[in-house]
């Protein structure tokens, strides 16, 4: 059974199949103080959360031919590529550099309006949850340990995106605050930190995966979010050295058993069996109980996913059942140098991606490198129709935070080594998991950070967290036979030879939003 939020936009859908989605009813015609009457009104308020604000970015439920929001920073790197960007002027934009406020004016304001809405929603649930008629006080607190969480969420991504924003935390009342100035990004961090710390220390949330917890946030998800806001605390631009807390809270996930990566099948002889390695065991599953932390929910018949459709080009799409395929995220071939070609596991075909596809009439179809891990083969040749959850916090993305976190706080100890090793060690299958842990433990602790970053490159890349590395680190990564070194990001070409300068660390403030809020300033240089 699969239980979520499902909210679209003045519409309810409602399902009795066997994933059946929370349900959860707009409210956004009803005055606050007529509405929180009873718990399930805060209950239902929570569940909105999870359809709404930050969840979006990862929705793709819009033009097939766009993507989802998620894929506009990685389209900057200009190792990511959109075959249709001659249509979709926004992965023309990002990755030429040539974006500011007026040309995208459109794109970027449905990005920030959708975060601040989940915001929004957001604070009111967070100050009337404690005083709904009849809640316990243990339900209050998971209730607003769940918005603060997607809180949180929001500011984080707008933070990275933007810098300084309006820091709101008070619902939409009156009249009197819809102008509201920029807070600086340390004010703005500070509030998620503390939302977060609470959603982790008070809120009583369910210590299992999100998974074996009905779909529903837990301590582990609100913990590894955490630990990435201090890591990215610590990185540029505000340099504030969370790593020890960084560390504290990835450890919250890593240790405990409640996570694991997923192994690999084994042939009889004990060798790896290419068809059902670990990969490709997360690839056919709806989603992993143990790995992945935090997810975003699709169901068929209620909120259909469009990732299998960007898992093949458009020359693929009269081979499979969908009326349009279209690879949105494509790995560029630069790119893919980043990837050892004879030892790493996640480059070798039909893993991380796929390049051909049999036809029915057994000819072969070649096409440029393709996400193979959001293919869904009952949709792709079967429904027409996907309801693969999409992973945005895996057990990976801890253990490389861990990892990171630790050894720049107490050194590269044999706990971070280990942490490393697991990614690695997974990936490099043909390796003795002994000899990576030991050269690993000969590294100075920049140079094992440096091997932390080559796997957040590698491991990550369909999580969408390549540009907020960069950001954070203010290096660029550089692959080249199966290597990756890094060298300071402004003034470096990024991966289609367009420069990127300082003003780009930042994205733009609409032209429509700073017409809309007067006491917003744009972002320097724009």
């Amino acid at each position: 059974m699969k239980t979520s939020t499902i909210v679209l936009m003045l519409v309810i859908l409602l399902s009795t199949s066997c994933k059946k989605f929370l349900e959860e009813v707009p409210k956004d015609e009803i005055s606050s103080n007529q509405y929180f009457k009873t718990p399930d009104h805060a209950v239902n308020a929570v569940n909105g959360l999870y359809r709404t604000g930050a969840p979006q970015l990862y929705d793709g439920t819009g033009s097939l031919y766009s993507g989802s929001w998620m894929m506009f920073t990685p389209y900057i790197t200009g190792y990511i590529d959109n075959e249709y960007k001659g249509q979709e002027i926004h992965a023309q934009y990002a990755q030429n550099i040539t974006f500011n406020g007026d040309n995208l004016s459109s794109y970027l304001q449905s990005i920030w309006s959708s975060l601040y809405a989940g915001i929004a929603r957001s604070n009111t649930a967070i100050k009337y949850t404690p005083i709904t008629v009849g809640i316990t006080d243990a339900q209050s607190r998971r209730l607003q340990g769940e918005a603060k969480f997607f809180r949180a969420l929001g500011y984080f991504n707008l933070v990275r995106m933007f810098g300084g924003v309006p820091l709101i935390t008070e619902p939409y009342e009156s009249q009197e605050n819809l102008s509201v100035a920029k807070s600086t990004a340390e004010q703005v961090y500070n509030q998620i930190v503390a939302d977060l710390e609470y959603a982790v220390n008070e809120a009583g949330l369910a210590d299992v995966s999100m998974a074996n917890n009905g779909s529903r946030i837990t301590k582990g998800a609100a913990a590894t979010l955490l630990a990435d806001v201090y890591l990215t605390m610590s990185g540029f631009p505000l340099q504030k050295n969370n790593y020890a807390k960084a560390a504290s809270a990835a450890r919250l996930v890593t240790t405990g058993g409640k996570y694991q990566l997923t192994t690999h099948g084994l042939n009889p002889d004990n060798t790896v069996s290419l068809t059902n390695t670990a990969y490709n065991k997360l690839r056919v599953a709806d989603r992993s109980a143990t790995e992945y932390i935090y997810y975003y929910e699709f169901a068929v018949g209620i909120a259909t996913s469009s990732y299998s459709n960007w898992a093949f080009p458009a020359s693929a799409t009269s081979e499979t059942k969908f009326s349009v395929s279209v690879n949105t995220y494509g790995p560029t071939t630069k790119f893919l140098q980043g990837y050892d070609a004879a030892n790493d596991l996640r480059i070798q075909e039909k893993q991380y991606f796929h390049s051909s596809l049999t036809r029915s009439n057994s000819t072969v179809l070649n096409f440029p490198a393709a996400p193979y891990m959001w293919v869904d083969n009952e949709a792709a040749f079967s429904t027409a129709s996907s309801g693969k959850d999409f992973p945005v916090y895996t057990y990976s993305d801890a253990l490389l935070i861990a990892a990171e976190s630790i050894a720049l706080s107490e050194g590269v100890t044999a706990e971070a080594v280990n942490y490393l090793a697991e990614v690695r060690g997974r990936a490099y299958w043909k390796t003795d998991p002994a000899v990576i842990k030991a050269q690993l433990m000969l590294l100075s602790a920049d140079n094992f950070v440096k091997e932390v970053w080559k796997e957040r490159y590698r491991e990550l890349i369909f999580e969408g967290t390549l540009w907020f590395d960069i950001l954070r680190t203010r290096q660029f990564p550089v692959p080249l036979n199966g290597n990756i070194t890094y060298e300071p990001v402004v003034g470096h070409a990024n991966g289609t030879g367009a420069i990127i300068n300082s003003r780009n660390l930042l994205l733009p403030i609409s032209r429509d939003e700073l017409q809309r809020n007067k006491s917003l300033v744009q972002n320097p240089d724009y």
